[in-house]
C-alpha cells in the first residue's frame, strides 16, 4: 500500500489551512471508500503528519492533532501542503524548518509534492521549485515573485504539474487540485465520482476570471507611479508607450526597463490590465452592453478588445458579463 501525507504546519496558519487539511483528508478518504466498494484493494494510506502533538487555530477554537510525527515517516509517495499565512522565506523557516527539510528530503527520495494556494510559499522555501513553474492565489503572486525570483510564477494557471510537483491557485480552488490528484493517483472514473459527490466542477484550467488587478504601486519609482496614475486617469484616450516616455522625458527603452522593474509589467501590459479591470467592473455593476463598455475602456476595435479580454480573464466579454451580472443576463433573455 502506498502512502499519502497531508501536512499540518506548525505556525503561520489560519482557517484556510484547516479547510485544506480537512478537505484533502475527506476527499482522499472518499476516493479510498469508492475504490474499495468497487471491489479493489485500497491503494493509499492517508495520514495527517506534523512536528507537534497538536496545533491550535482560530484562537484555540479548532485543534488538529497529527496522526504521526514526520520523523516516523521514512518514505511517502505524495505530500500535500495546505494553505498557510506564510508570505516570506524568513517566515516559513520560523516554525517550519523541520517540515521544510523533511519535504525536500522526501522529494529527493522520490515523493511527489502538492501545494494548495499559499502553501506554495512553504513549498518554495524548500528550494525544489527553483527554475520550475508554480501557481498560488492571484492576490499573493507579486509577493511570491519578490520572495522567490527563481520560481516561474504562473498565477493565471489553476494547476501546475511539473517534475512531480503540483501547485494550484487560490481559495477553494484547492478542490480542483484534489480532483486532479484523484484522477492521477486513482483513475478518471473515481475523479468523476468525487466531482459529483462533492459538487466540484471538473477540468477547470484557469483562475484568471477571479483575479482582481491591483495597481502595483508598492514601489519607490515616482516617475513610474506618475505614469501609472496618468494611465488610470485617461483610459478613454489612446495611450502609446512612446507618448508616455516622452511625457515623462525618459527614453523609450529606459522607460520600459524602469516600468517593468517597478511593476512587473511592461507599460503596454499595464495599460491593458487597467483597461480590462475597468471593463470587468462595468460588466459587473452596470447594464451597459459590450460595445459601450469597450469604448469606455479605451478600445475602438471589437476584435482587439475580445482578444485582450479573453487572454486576461479566460472568457469572452459577453460570457463574463452574463456570468457576473444577473440583471444583464435577464435583459438578454
Amino acid at each position: 500500500m502506498k502512502h499519502i501525507t497531508i501536512i499540518i504546519p506548525d505556525g503561520q496558519s489560519n482557517l484556510s489551512t484547516v479547510t485544506c487539511i480537512v478537505g484533502a483528508s475527506d476527499i482522499f478518504s472518499s476516493a479510498n471508500a469508492y475504490w474499495k466498494k468497487a471491489g479493489k484493494r485500497q491503494l493509499y494510506k492517508v495520514e495527517l503528519a506534523g512536528v507537534s502533538k497538536q496545533v491550535n487555530y482560530h484562537e484555540g477554537a479548532i485543534t488538529l492533532r497529527p496522526q504521526v510525527n514526520i520523523s516516523e515517516i521514512t518514505k511517502t509517495d505524495l505530500i500535500v501542503i495546505p494553505a498557510s499565512a506564510i508570505r516570506t522565506y524568513a517566515d516559513a523557516g520560523k516554525k517550519n524548518q523541520l517540515l521544510i527539510d523533511w519535504i525536500e528530503q522526501q522529494y529527493h527520495q522520490g515523493a511527489e509534492v502538492a501545494s494548495m494556494c499559499s502553501g506554495a510559499f512553504l513549498l518554495a522555501s524548500t528550494g525544489i521549485l527553483n527554475e520550475r513553474t508554480c501557481s498560488t492565489h492571484w492576490a499573493y503572486a507579486d509577493t511570491f515573485r519578490n520572495n522567490f525570483p527563481q520560481v516561474d510564477m504562473k498565477e493565471d494557471k489553476l494547476i501546475t504539474d511539473e517534475h512531480g510537483i503540483y501547485t494550484n491557485g487560490g481559495g477553494y480552488s484547492f478542490l480542483n487540485l484534489m480532483l486532479y490528484l484523484v484522477e492521477k493517483y486513482y483513475d478518471r472514473q473515481t475523479a468523476i465520482y468525487i466531482s459529483k459527490m462533492f459538487q466540484i466542477e471538473i477540468d477547470r484550467q484557469s483562475q484568471s476570471a477571479f483575479a482582481i488587478f491591483s495597481t502595483q504601486k508598492n514601489h519607490d519609482d515616482e516617475i513610474v507611479r506618475n505614469a501609472q496614475s496618468y494611465i488610470e486617469s485617461n483610459l478613454d484616450k489612446k495611450i502609446s508607450v512612446e507618448d508616455l516616455s516622452a511625457r515623462f522625458a525618459i527614453g523609450r527603452r529606459h522607460f520600459d526597463r524602469r516600468f517593468i522593474s517597478a511593476t512587473g509589467n511592461t507599460p503596454l501590459e499595464y495599460v491593458q490590465r487597467v483597461r480590462i479591470e475597468s471593463a470587468k467592473k462595468a460588466f459587473e455593476t452596470t447594464r451597459k452592453n459590450v460595445n459601450e463598455v469597450m469604448y469606455e475602456a479605451g478600445y475602438s476595435d471589437a476584435k482587439a478588445f475580445r482578444e485582450v479580454f479573453r487572454r486576461i480573464t479566460g472568457m469572452s466579454p459577453l460570457h463574463y458579463r452574463n456570468k457576473y451580472n444577473n440583471e444583464a443576463e435577464v435583459m438578454e433573455s
